[in-house]
Formats: structure tokens, sequence, C-alpha cells
């Protein structure tokens, strides 16, 4: 196969073959490799994010306000106005865009565990590098803004059970996007193109394994919740997984941060 396009040219003609056994045990046997490392560096993460993201909010609203604001009877999403609404969805998508590269990264790292390549904290954010970081934003912002201008309609429509399945499609066909920025170096347009054409060879398959294992990162909720943080890696194993079984690896692709 000469290039990425040209074996999803034939994905889209002919389809391929999944078998989700064999995805789920590949991906587990390398998340085994990634879980320590890569939890306490998501957990890590997560604590400066949280530090900073809260800070920010404190210095703005004020103590007292920044107090009553998260009081759980003021979290309610009917007690939010229009505004508030329109600035959480906007800052939560700038925010899943930004962070988008970061997730590039920890699928990085399962492909590095599995190469018997070393992988270190820089592994995590080697993808905030042009001109990798414009495409994953850019399909993140798309993605995220789709997915929140439906929801809004739909919750405003009153039909919650209709917004959850459009939020589970959504993530469901666009699952490689990420994989086909990183490792097949496409752009964020083709990319997303390219995961809705994939996955709809093998929808009910890649549902399962993602529903399996959605449950296993939840079993990370036992232990005070921090396990989660343990468990998350495995998602991102799955990713990897995926793009291995369904389209591989050229013998010289060794170098994926260069397109």
């Amino acid at each position: 196969m000469n290039n990425i396009k040209d074996r999803i040219a034939v994905i889209k003609k002919e389809g391929y073959a999944l078998d989700f056994g064999r995805v789920f045990e590949h991906a587990f046997e390398n998340y085994k490799k990634i879980a320590l490392y890569g939890g306490l560096v998501i957990f890590v993460f997560f604590f400066v994010i949280s530090l900073i993201v809260f800070g920010l909010l404190a210095s703005y609203l004020g103590g007292a306000a920044f107090l009553e604001f998260f009081k759980p009877e003021n979290l309610q999403v009917q007690n939010f106005g229009m505004n508030t609404l329109l600035i959480i969805s906007a800052a939560s998508i700038l925010i899943g865009s930004l962070l988008s590269p970061f997730t590039a990264g920890l699928i990085k790292m399962a492909y590095c565990a599995e190469n018997d390549e070393e992988f270190h904290v820089s592994t995590m954010f080697e993808f905030y590098k042009p001109p990798f970081f414009k495409e994953l934003f850019i399909a993140t912002f798309l993605l995220s803004l789709v997915s929140s201008l439906l929801s809004t309609v739909l919750n405003y429509a009153e039909i919650p059970l209709l917004n959850l399945l459009v939020s589970l499609f959504i993530s469901l066909f666009t699952i490689m996007t990420i994989p086909l920025i990183i490792f097949g170096k496409l752009s964020a347009i083709e990319a997303i193109e390219a995961s809705f054409t994939i996955v709809s060879k093998q929808p009910l398959i890649i549902l399962g394994l993602l529903i399996v294992s959605g449950i296993g990162v939840l079993i990370g909720f036992i232990g005070c919740c921090i396990g989660i943080f343990f468990t998350i890696p495995f998602m991102y194993s799955l990713y990897y997984a995926l793009y291995n079984n369904i389209l591989g690896f050229e013998s010289d692709s060794n170098n994926i941060t260069n397109f």
C-alpha cells in the first residue's frame, strides 16, 4: 500500500475484517505497559489544569462569589442563564481543543510501548508543535462545536434521549480522527471524513469495544476515584489497537512525528 489514503480507499470499497477479541486483547496487553506511567501523567496534568482553572475563576469572580457558584444547588443546568451556558460551552470547546494534542500524546505512548521505544513526559506534549497542533485543534474544535450546537438545540426541544444518541453517534464515528492525524498524517477534515468511512464498515464491533472499554475505565472509580486516572489509559490503548488492526503501519513509519 503506497499510503494511508490508498488503504482508506480500499476500505471504502471493500470494507475490512475486525475481530473483537483480538483487538481487545491487543489493547489490554499494551495497556499493561503504559497504565502506571500514563496514569501518573494524567493525574498530575489534571491536577495542574484544575489549579489553573480554579485559580482563574477565583480571581475573576472573587472568593465569596467563587464559593457561592460551586454550591451544588447552583450547579444545576436549569439555574444557568443563556449567557452563562454559552460561556461554559465556549470554554469547554476551547479547552477540549487545546487539550487534544495531549490526548494524541497518550495514543503515541501506546505506540511507543508496543514498539519498545522509550516514552517520557515530553511524549505527551510533542504534538503541540506544528503542523500537528493546528490539525488536532481544528478537528476537535469542529467536532465539539457541532456536538455542542446539536446538544443545545435538542435540549431546547426537550428531547434528551435523542441528544444522547446524537452525542454517542458523533463520538463513535469520529473515534479514529486523532490517530489518523498523528499516524496517517491526514488533515483535520480528511481525518474526520476517513473516520466516518472506517467506522461505518464495522460500527457494531467498534461500539462494543468502546462500551466494554468504557466499563473498564469506570472501574477506576473504585478506590476514592483516584484509580480512574490509571484506567483511562486503556481507552487510548484501544484507539491505538484499532488503528493498528484496521490500517496498520508501513515499514518506514517509525518516525511518525513528521509529515
